[in-house]
């Protein structure tokens, strides 16, 4: 007898009015999730979810539509207050806090976690062309 395919229970997500946002802006692309207190993701967007494809989807334009996408979600979910956390190096950081506050989630608190080596791992070595 053959198993059931999809049949697995879907997990629903307590959605509180605090949660917090994790922004994780690479050099290629940015990703943006919105999670609960717990961590447990309530929406999330990244740039090439969008659409955008290549050198596009590191700009501050992809950045606050995959931001308008996420928190008009979360939103409309019952999220009211944001902690956001910011990662990374890339160009879309700002405009995504910006464009998640204009969508009526309050930031209340900042947190850059990007990760800084403390002469941890060897470097790779020079490229030669």
């Amino acid at each position: 007898m053959a198993k059931k395919s999809g049949t697995t229970k879907k997990r629903i997500v307590k959605v509180e009015a605090t949660g917090e946002a994790h922004i994780t802006s690479t050099f290629n692309n940015i990703i943006i999730t919105l999670t609960n207190a717990d961590g447990q993701a309530i929406s999330w967007s990244s740039a090439g979810k969008m659409g955008f494809r290549g050198s596009k989807k590191n700009t501050p334009y992809a950045a606050q539509t995959a931001a308008t996408d996420c928190a008009k979600v979360a939103f409309d979910l019952g999220l009211r207050k944001v902690k956001a956390y910011v990662k990374g190096p890339g160009a879309g950081r700002e405009s995504a806090m910006r464009t998640i506050h204009s969508a009526g989630i309050e930031v209340t608190e900042i947190v850059d976690v990007t990760p800084i080596p403390h002469n941890g791992c060897r470097p790779k070595g020079r490229r030669r062309v």
